[in-house]
């Protein structure tokens, strides 16, 4: 499948979450219901793929094994920046890229290190994102509000941009 976000937008997607290192992975459960777990980015690719390690057996495998479209939110509430992806998720047990993105933060998570049969890892292709910031984060917010109060203008401040199209 082709990338539905055109280069720039996703390099535009890419510097905005570069720094944020937690996400939220939302897959579908079986009965349609939605799950969303807090996940940390293990690589993010220079063409946009955003990795994760898991185990096998974990619930979200299952889920995505029935339906691979995911999303994925990153927020930074300091610099009032966040963003939501829309993608494919495929589940693999690269060995070459579990070396690459292992570090030993990593033991906190999976005590038999990176050799652990049962670790692999998510590779999400993203193919639609959007984005809200604030430039100047909470000391522009607090400055709008006082601005807001005092001349009755709303704030006008923030940046919402959306890319990307459902995959074909």
């Amino acid at each position: 499948m082709q990338n539905a976000i055109k280069p720039q937008e996703l390099d535009l997607l890419k510097d905005k979450i570069k720094d944020v290192r937690y996400a939220l992975l939302t897959t579908q459960e079986q009965d349609g219901d939605f799950h969303t777990r807090p996940m940390y980015t293990h690589g993010l690719d220079e063409n946009g793929t955003i990795w994760f390690f898991t185990y096998d057996n974990s619930r979200k495998v299952e889920e995505i094994q029935r339906n691979n479209r995911v999303g994925i939110g990153y927020a930074e509430n300091d610099s009032e920046l966040y963003v939501t992806l829309a993608g494919t998720a495929e589940v693999t047990r690269d060995e070459a890229k579990i070396n690459e993105l292992w570090n030993d933060g990593l033991k906190a998570w999976f005590p038999k290190g990176k050799d652990d049969p049962s670790i692999t890892l998510l590779k999400i292709r993203p193919h639609q994102g959007e984005y809200w910031d604030k430039p100047g984060g909470k000391i522009n917010t607090l400055f709008q509000m006082a601005k807001g109060a005092l001349t009755g203008q709303p704030d006008d401040s923030q940046r919402n941009e959306k890319f990307g199209d459902e995959p074909q």
